[in-house]
């Protein structure tokens, strides 16, 4: 309280004969006021910067891709797809990813195609997809390395088969929410499939596969 008031009051009280523990009372009264206005602006503020850094739901954006490839006694070949579907639960503080609470895609398999038709077939044959009409990934866990690199620990469907497997990603903070962009590799015995042969079986397909995805998730 400014000296000059306190002066005033001590004139008033010696004065007027004013009980001095009213006085007293008074001041304790305006400093609580105050101490309360100034807790509630804080908690205001607090609150205000959670809601900035909330977690939200992300989904995939339809210009993500997906592609694997491998090799085969005749040459190199890869297939491609722009047709999963997905979402992911992040949160993003200050243009910066902090979490990756979840993460899970669904990418039909008959959408991954070659450039040969003969060679879509037998691939559909060696995934299963009378079966097993899509492919999947499902996050259980993700590590921060740095600021652009995160570890993520997931479970993999593919033919049918389910492994959990560990994918290192670059991430990318955008406008509209991340972009992530990643490989791992894989075999086809890993998930219960033999390599594809063709020709009587004098071209073969070798037992090494390389996944590779670009995604984009937005609000």
């Amino acid at each position: 309280m400014p000296i000059h008031l306190i002066q005033v009051n001590t004139l008033l009280v010696l004065k007027n004969k004013i009980n001095p523990r009213n006085i007293i009372f008074q001041i304790t009264n305006i400093m609580k006021t105050t101490r309360i206005k100034f807790l509630a602006l804080v908690i205001s503020f607090l609150g205000i910067t959670t809601l900035a850094t909330a977690q939200k739901s992300y989904a995939l954006d339809s210009k993500s891709t997906f592609s694997v490839a491998g090799t085969s006694t005749l040459h190199d070949w890869e297939m491609k797809s722009a047709s999963g579907t997905g979402t992911a639960n992040l949160t993003i503080a200050n243009s910066k990813l902090t979490e990756i609470e979840s993460l899970s895609i669904t990418l039909a398999a008959e959408s991954v195609k070659s450039e040969k038709k003969s060679m879509d077939k037998v691939a559909y044959e060696t995934l299963k997809t009378d079966k097993n009409k899509n492919i999947k990934y499902v996050l259980k866990s993700a590590e921060k390395v740095n600021e652009t690199t995160w570890e993520l620990t997931g479970t993999y469907t593919i033919a049918g088969v389910s492994k959990l497997l560990k994918t290192t990603v670059k991430t990318t903070v955008t406008q509209n929410g991340l972009n992530m962009q990643g490989t791992n590799k894989i075999t086809f015995s890993e998930f219960g499939m033999k390599s594809p042969t063709a020709m009587l079986g004098t071209i073969k397909t070798g037992q090494d596969l390389t996944l590779k995805f670009n995604l984009t998730f937005n609000l």
